[in-house]
């Protein structure tokens, strides 16, 4: 199992939503054809076909727990 598949299986566990890397989760959207722009602090993630936008934060290197388990 690579890298991001084990990253997409925490994920989806929901059993690690405070230990998300927020560079790995970046990286793993990136990989599925987002695109980002930054705002300050925010990295607002879009892509044609998906209408709703992700707007994420980073907190110490990592992913905020509640953005990751909506």
């Amino acid at each position: 199992m690579g890298k991001y598949e084990i990253l997409i299986a925490k994920i989806l566990s929901g059993s690690s939503d405070n230990n998300i890397s927020f560079p790995e989760l970046r990286n793993l959207i990136l990989i599925f054809g987002f695109s980002e722009r930054i705002k300050g602090s925010h990295h607002i993630f879009s892509k044609d076909g998906v209408e709703e936008i992700l707007n994420l934060q980073e907190k110490n290197s990592k992913a905020k727990p509640y953005q990751i388990n909506k």
